[in-house]
């Protein structure tokens, strides 16, 4: 068992990763360490099969049991940082990350703002502060590079219409439509921690990928990390299906000069390389309202905020009556401009 964690050499103290600053800090008396100089006191060399789930916190030795998937935490005791090493290594080392650059306040002051934009929340969700709590968590990531051969064989009609005389023709030409297409994505990410709402994580996106960083311990310094639930291969048939509709997309704008186009054969043919396993930063906020907890999560990187609000049905009807009564007095105007007047 591996326990990793960062002590000050100066005053002994906790050390943790500062978004603000991108260097690991002691809160204690402002020491600062750059953390891409720094050797990493992760072996990847030092990987086990066994999937120990008790470890031994190195400040005050109390016991630290974690589920089978953290990778970072703190002490429940005396809430050092703890970084269990040996769910980091060999085949388990992520190999890249992105750094937190919001800190906790700022995702605090973020997520009010973000409430009080809420048009159709209930007041007091907008108004109040009921934060239960925040994590700042490295969520596992797998980043795939897809290279996709398209073959597409289609049939596509041109209309055109034309008068000749006191006559007004229309002529439909038929076509048998080839393409031959190489598509390649790159950095497609998925998420692949077992605990994390997909949806979720899909709309967090984009997060800054000129921002990885090759991977470090010390980043994971202060806050939660998980390892990854399922390996790339598991997940190809999601990160397939997220790139169909940009696939497609790209498909009908090499066809644009045919009125329409009916696919007789489709066949695309995607192969990707060993993914990149990255950590991700997300704020993970839950809020309590009205008896029930509610679920957001916050890109560390970029702020954006995304889950689902409650709604004030009053503010609902509200909002449908305004949309139904600027119909109607639009219909009764167009009504009066050709003549027909109100009723």
């Amino acid at each position: 068992m591996q326990v990793i964690d960062f002590k000050c050499p100066n005053c002994g103290s906790d050390m943790v990763f500062d978004s603000d600053t991108g260097m690991l800090s002691c809160h204690s008396c402002g020491r600062t360490d750059d953390i891409k100089t720094m050797p990493d006191p992760l072996k990847r060399n030092v990987f086990s099969d066994d999937e120990a789930s008790e470890y031994h916190c190195k400040s005050c030795g109390a016991v630290v049991i974690t589920e089978a998937e953290t990778t970072a935490t703190t002490c429940s005791f005396c809430g050092s940082v703890v970084v269990l090493g040996d769910r980091l290594s060999g085949k388990l080392a992520p190999a890249v990350v992105i750094p937190f650059s919001i800190s906790k306040e700022e995702a605090k002051q973020a997520f009010r703002k973000w409430c009080r934009n809420g048009l159709l929340t209930p007041k007091g969700f907008m108004t109040a502060d009921r934060i239960k709590g925040i994590t700042g968590m490295y969520v596992p990531f797998w980043l795939y590079e897809l290279n996709n051969l398209v073959e597409v064989q289609a049939h596509g009609t041109r209309v055109s219409t034309y008068t000749r005389g006191d006559y007004r023709y229309t002529e439909t030409q038929h076509f048998d439509v080839y393409r031959r297409i190489r598509l390649n994505y790159v950095d497609v990410p998925i998420d692949a921690s077992e605990k994390m709402n997909d949806d979720l994580m899909d709309k967090l996106e984009p997060f800054p990928y000129k921002q990885l960083e090759s991977f470090k311990t010390a980043y994971l310094a202060g806050y939660v990390a998980e390892k990854y639930s399922f390996d790339d291969k598991e997940l190809f048939p999601r990160a397939k299906n997220k790139i169909s509709p940009y696939i497609e997309e790209y498909i009908r704008s090499t066809m644009t000069q045919y009125t329409t186009v009916n696919y007789t054969s489709k066949q695309v043919d995607t192969k990707f390389k060993p993914a990149e396993y990255a950590l991700l930063p997300v704020w993970v906020v839950h809020y309590d309202y009205n008896k029930l907890e509610y679920t957001f999560a916050m890109n560390g990187q970029t702020g954006k905020v995304v889950g689902k609000p409650p709604l004030s049905k009053a503010k609902v009807t509200a909002w449908f009556a305004g949309i139904s009564g600027v119909c109607f007095l639009s219909l009764k105007l167009i009504s009066w401009m050709m003549g027909g007047g109100f009723w």
